[in-house]
């Protein structure tokens, strides 16, 4: 989930999974797989890089993980 600002100033998480469009005209807009909608303040690119660092991150952390079949200790 990525932290994102409403128009009003209000901070929120959104599941950037659901995202199924976004675009700027000229606020951003994003539309997401259920019908919802939010008018954003980050731009298209910001929202663009909040979702990769975000991706990276999790990525990061399922590596350092221990396989299922690790023995414990």
């Amino acid at each position: 989930m990525i932290f994102l600002t409403k128009l009003d100033g209000k901070v929120f998480l959104l599941n950037e999974q659901l995202i199924e469009t976004v675009t700027e005209t000229p606020d951003t807009v994003i539309v997401l797989s259920n019908g919802h909608s939010y008018i954003v303040r980050e731009s298209m690119k910001e929202l663009q890089q909040k979702i990769l660092e975000y991706n990276r991150s999790r990525r990061r952390i399922a590596r350092r993980r221990p396989a299922d079949d690790a023995p414990l200790t």
